[in-house]
């Protein structure tokens, strides 16, 4: 069983934990972004593996995966069949799954060297650790979120933390909870780096849009459908990732990416014209953020992928636009989260 390192358990530097949820690439670069601005000594917990090389005084603490098919001495368990939500009252938390239970029990083995902790996102790990004691920071996705699990989350949490700009979203699913609700804005890790210079003529599609086996033929078609267009890929097509794509996104007079708050931030940050597809994710968050950067001039959104009529139509609307990203204070983002969240790591009634 991992736990914190005895040589730092103990320390007056405030230790806080990290919850980074494994799905896409999102959730470890919003930590990576605001984990430079936070003063303490953090301890990660995830399925996902540790980025290299890893922050200064950060431990990465690695999960099971807790939605594998298990085999129980010859018996399998399908952790979708074992009664996972609870009745509707959890998102996931399925009866008999050792790895679920792993998760769980390792975070509970590190809690007593904590003073605080972050979740992004689980609604089942942010009330557990609240359950131990732990005061709560959780960061919270756009969409109407408000079934059970999502409210219960909200209401034990201490500080809720939106990457997104004051009035972007309507809060009021939040309920009650808005009170400690706080939109800091988009968080990019490239926030405040240099740009390069933008390639006229260039377009680069950015991440994953539509499904991963069409792509290769979308890129087809576009770059016979456009072939005066400079075509870039960064995640788009296989074996384009970058772990860095903030000169790609800079040079680009256009980016096309779906509408995660990550991929968003990264293209505000560097102050493009874009136009987002969004994506079919749970409790509308990508349509809800896309609806919301169009209504305020700030992308295209197009609905309709690949249909290239409908994408040369969004990139004559974008290369005619100035967005003001600015609006979207990308700036002033991550060190706003990292105050909200090293302000949690002091014992309550003990003054600064």
């Amino acid at each position: 069983m991992t736990t914190v390192p005895e040589d730092t358990a103990a320390t007056s530097t405030p230790r806080i934990g990290w919850y980074v949820h494994h799905h896409g690439h999102g959730h470890v670069a919003r930590f990576l972004a605001v984990r430079p601005h936070v003063d303490a000594h953090v301890t990660v917990f995830s399925s996902m593996t540790p980025p290299s090389p890893l922050p200064e005084r950060t431990d990465w603490v690695r999960l099971p995966i807790d939605n594998a098919v298990e085999d129980h001495d010859g018996r399998v368990l399908d952790p979708y069949a074992a009664e996972p939500t609870a009745g509707g009252r959890l998102h996931w938390a399925p009866l008999g799954h050792r790895g679920h239970r792993e998760r769980l029990s390792l975070i509970a083995a590190n809690a007593a060297s904590l003073d605080a902790f972050v979740v992004d996102v689980s609604a089942e790990v942010a009330v557990f650790v609240r359950l131990l004691g732990l005061p709560l920071a959780l960061f919270s996705q756009p969409g109407p979120r408000t079934d059970a699990p999502h409210r219960l989350a909200f209401d034990v949490a201490n500080v809720i933390i939106c990457p997104w700009p004051e009035g972007a979203h309507d809060l009021s699913a939040f309920g009650d909870a808005q009170a400690r609700l706080h939109t800091v804005g988009g968080i990019s890790r490239h926030a405040g780096r240099e740009r390069a210079e933008v390639e006229r003529g260039s377009v680069l599609l950015l991440g994953g849009i539509g499904e991963a086996a069409e792509r290769p033929a979308v890129w087809h078609t576009l770059t016979a459908r456009f072939p005066d267009v400079s075509w870039r890929s960064a995640g788009f097509l296989p074996d384009t990732f970058a772990d860095d794509p903030w000169d790609a996104i800079c040079r680009a007079e256009v980016v096309i990416s779906a509408a995660g708050q990550n991929s968003v931030a990264d293209i505000a940050a560097a102050g493009r014209p874009a136009i987002v597809v969004p994506q079919e994710r749970p409790f509308e968050e990508q349509v809800t953020t896309a609806r919301a950067l169009e209504g305020d001039g700030l992308a295209v959104s197009l609905g309709s992928w690949p249909d290239p009529d409908a994408i040369g139509e969004a990139l004559d609307r974008a290369r005619s636009t100035a967005p003001r990203w600015e609006s979207w204070r990308v700036d002033s983002a991550a060190v706003s989260a990292a105050e909200l969240i090293r302000g949690l790591a002091r014992p309550v009634g003990v003054e600064a």
